[in-house]
């Protein structure tokens, strides 16, 4: 059994010490591009810890809300949200370049993520700037998105390749949905049940209820981890010992790319 593991990263005003021990118990690294949070500086900073340990980089797109964190769904036209996604992958490609690296995938954040999950519109946009990337700068044409979305269908329809994903440290629904993070409970920061959550994920391809009256199926590819929250070192270390203790293999669903 194998699974990867990515990680929101880059997510801060400076580099981050916390990274690379993140980092290395990953197989995927989510790196902000700079509109819902961090800069070129910090960018370059974990794309140079991520390369140097062997974890695909990922380009982490939002829309531009740096004040709501990019967790606030923002009303933008398609052509002006288009350009803001290119803009942010161009702008890690050109640090993954400098390090003799590519970008691997993209991976949407917070509000962008969720309404493409749903809205034909934005999930068309979304899917249309990752088809177009292997043109544009050899980034990969994979997007990491929830699984039997509508960007999912759009990227299908495309040639993009998407890599359904689920949340250890997040409460699911009865349909298979996150628990909004205004609700008290729908973050998790225990670590070990973050651990067992993940196990479950990755083995037995179901997570339990937030309601606690059973499990929901949810099959992925790739964990998610957020790396911005107090306990993110403690959940990857567990989440990372754990997989190992049940005989799963973390490993990138992208290769890590280099420059040729």
């Amino acid at each position: 059994m194998a699974i990867d593991v990515n990680a929101d990263l880059g997510e801060t005003a400076e580099p981050d010490p916390r990274t690379e021990d993140i980092i290395r118990h990953i197989s995927s690294a989510n790196i902000a591009c700079g509109y819902h949070a961090g800069n070129e500086r910090v960018m370059r900073a974990t794309a140079e810890v991520a390369h140097a340990l062997g974890v695909a980089i990922g380009a982490h797109i939002s829309y531009l809300d740096p004040t709501g964190f990019g967790r606030r769904p923002v009303d933008v036209p398609p052509d002006v949200l288009r350009s803001h996604l290119e803009a942010q992958v161009d702008s890690l490609a050109r640090v993954a370049d400098a390090l003799g690296a590519q970008v691997g995938y993209v991976k949407p954040h917070g509000a962008l993520y969720h309404r493409a999950t749903t809205d034909e519109a934005t999930a068309r946009v979304v899917a249309e700037v990752v088809a177009s990337l292997p043109q544009r700068n050899g980034a990969a044409a994979i997007v990491v998105a929830p699984p039997h979305s509508v960007v999912a269908a759009h990227a299908a329809e495309r040639g993009v390749t998407c890599i359904a994903e689920a949340f250890p440290d997040r409460a699911y629904l009865p349909d298979g949905t996150l628990v909004d993070r205004s609700v008290p409970g729908s973050v998790l920061t225990d670590a070990d049940e973050i651990a067992r959550r993940a196990v479950s994920l990755a083995v037995h391809r179901y997570v339990e209820r937030a309601d606690g009256r059973g499990p929901v199926s949810v099959d992925a590819q790739s964990l998610c981890l957020h790396g911005d929250g107090p306990a993110a070192v403690a959940a990857a270390r567990a989440v990372w010992r754990a997989l190992g203790v049940a005989g799963v293999t973390v490993r990138p669903f992208a290769v890590p790319r280099h420059r040729t």
